[in-house]
């Protein structure tokens, strides 16, 4: 199982000397990819959340794959509607070619109601916009003498039931949003009968899980995966491993901006957890 890392690509605390930072860390505890999150027009919605400086996903993905070497780049998500379908074919497969074949590119519908209007794009369809914007990706990348022949895995983000169906039908992975591990258990059951409903495969199990490590348990129904102690979360890595997740996103940010000002201790929650998962893996592939 693939561990990456949401890498916090905006806030007061962001500059492009904390993006290589992110990246060289990232890289240096030996995680497997480095994902950014999007958004174009940080109306107050989006800011109140995810404030400015917002680094847009494709032009820093770029940036970084020139500053690391192995770690595989990635978005979660890039809001589809956001862009023709022709211009993220276009970015997607040159940055796949930039980075030698490093790309992954999660989609999903967007939520901020004020930056689809300052986009001029009508909320309420987003769902079905999606669903073309990702159909016509795919009939793009199928000119491969004109958008390469790199593999570009896509990861369908969104935890409902049109999420579920949308990932069947479009991604090579499912990509839910911090889950808790009760009801990632149902929905995998859920997406495994649709895509059997309609013959078709099972997309991958990939979500992006919190990483909020702290010195008591964290109890309670409402507990999401990646929340608690190191050994609470180093079991929840092995039940997503035994539920057949072939990668996990961490997201260290749980939404107060204050905290890209502290970039470290997220680096510090990281390193506690590649120091666990590193015996692990070793363990493992001896065996």
């Amino acid at each position: 199982m693939k561990i990456g890392v949401n890498v916090l690509n905006f806030g007061p605390g962001t500059d492009p000397g904390v993006l290589r930072n992110w990246a060289r860390t990232v890289e240096g505890l030996g995680f497997d990819l480095l994902m950014v999150s999007d958004h174009v027009a940080i109306t107050p919605d989006v800011a109140e959340r995810y404030p400015a400086p917002f680094y847009e996903p494709f032009t820093t993905l770029s940036w970084l794959a020139g500053l690391t070497t192995r770690i595989r780049l990635g978005t979660t998500v890039l809001i589809a509607p956001y862009r023709h379908p022709l211009l993220t074919a276009r970015m997607a497969a040159n940055l796949a070619e930039l980075s030698d074949g490093r790309l992954v590119l999660g989609v999903g519908v967007g939520w901020a109601r004020q930056e689809f209007a300052a986009l001029g794009i009508p909320f309420a369809q987003r769902g079905r916009l999606t669903d073309e914007h990702l159909r016509d990706v795919r009939a793009a990348w199928a000119d491969t003498a004109s958008y390469g022949d790199h593999r570009i895995p896509v990861w369908v983000g969104g935890n409902s039931d049109a999420g579920l169906r949308r990932a069947v039908r479009f991604g090579d992975a499912w990509h839910p949003l911090r889950p808790t591990l009760p009801w990632l258990r149902e929905a995998v059951t859920r997406i495994e009968a649709y895509a059997d409903g309609r013959r078709l495969p099972v997309p991958a199990l990939a979500p992006r899980i919190a990483l909020r490590l702290t010195q008591a348990p964290v109890d309670g129904p409402d507990r999401v995966a990646g929340e608690g102690t190191i050994d609470q979360i180093m079991d929840d890595l092995d039940q997503l491993r035994l539920l057949g997740a072939e990668s996990v996103v961490l997201d260290p940010y749980h939404g107060d901006p204050r905290t890209t000002r502290r970039p470290q201790e997220a680096w510090q929650a990281l390193a506690t957890v590649a120091a666990h998962i590193s015996p692990s893996r070793t363990t493992k592939e001896q065996s």
